[in-house]
């Protein structure tokens, strides 16, 4: 069976960010009990062991009021023009939820009935393949949803799964409590559509890119955007948790290809590699010198 292009099936997974996203698996099992078949796209489950929702999704005890500031210093877009009331009045009908490091927190195929909003860590978008590969969508940084077909009065599935990368954090509303509050506050639609328009110009910006773009320049727009959406800012310029694999799978080129252009740059002292780590000095000078 001939595979597809991998440009054009990250564009379109790209383009479905507010679809599907997540959903709680039912049972819930250790992180490290899930595997998946070269020929399903439904977790096989191995070496089950039944774990407490509250042992995975441990259920953290905070102040609204210590939420509310938590969410202003993320600033996240699906919360913004809302007055203090409002604000405060759809985190405290949210649940607090923390994830473990490198848990799936929904699976791909479940009825889309939660919306999750991250506080901390960082979890990205995911799917299977038939051949049991699996398919990086986008990265969710603190202030980030997703989860956004929890809105549509038809109930969905959803498309892709999410996996928290790192220990994390997230609000988390139930489907009946998020359209309620949308119908009360309709600057929640208004938000989570402008959300909607900017995943299209990301499909845009990555259909130009992988008919037009080279090899470097693509690798230069991915440092760039990960810097810009969720880099660490340090002494040395901007840090950003990646590793080669992933980079290579944002830009669609090689592995060896991403290795040699990281190289290249950290010779010519544009970037300092680590394992795991990439520290940019400028990823402004990077992308215009790509350009």
């Amino acid at each position: 069976m001939k595979r597809p292009a991998a440009d054009d099936s990250r564009a379109f997974l790209s383009l479905l960010l507010l679809a599907p996203q997540v959903q709680i698996p039912r049972p819930v099992y250790l992180a490290d009990s899930t595997s998946f078949g070269a020929n399903s796209l439904k977790p096989k489950r191995v070496a089950v062991r039944r774990v407490h929702m509250r042992e995975r999704l441990g259920r953290l005890t905070m102040a609204t009021s210590e939420v509310v500031a938590l969410v202003k210093r993320l600033e996240p877009r699906f919360l913004e023009g809302l007055p203090p009331a409002a604000l405060a009045s759809i985190i405290a009908a949210a649940t607090r939820r923390q994830f473990l490091a490198h848990s799936v927190i929904m699976h791909e195929g479940y009825p889309a009935d939660h919306l999750f909003l991250m506080l901390s860590g960082r979890a990205r978008g995911f799917c299977m393949t038939t051949r049991g590969e699996k398919v990086h969508v986008l990265w969710f940084p603190p202030g980030e949803v997703f989860g956004g077909a929890t809105f549509l009065s038809k109930p969905l599935d959803y498309l892709t799964s999410t996996e928290a990368v790192i220990k994390s954090t997230a609000l988390m509303w139930d489907r009946a409590t998020i359209r309620s509050l949308a119908a009360q506050y309709p600057r929640l639609v208004e938000n989570a559509l402008l959300i909607a328009y900017d995943y299209f110009v990301a499909y845009r910006a990555l259909h130009i890119a992988a008919t037009y773009q080279t090899a470097r320049q693509r690798l230069a727009q991915v440092l760039g955007n990960l810097a810009n959406g969720m880099g660490e800012r340090v002494t040395e310029g901007v840090a950003l948790d990646v590793r080669n694999e992933e980079l290579a799978n944002e830009a669609n080129i090689t592995i060896f290809t991403t290795s040699r252009l990281l190289s290249e740059w950290q010779r010519k002292g544009i970037l300092t590699k680590r394992r795991g780590k990439v520290v940019l000095r400028s990823p402004e000078n990077l992308m215009s010198s790509e350009a």
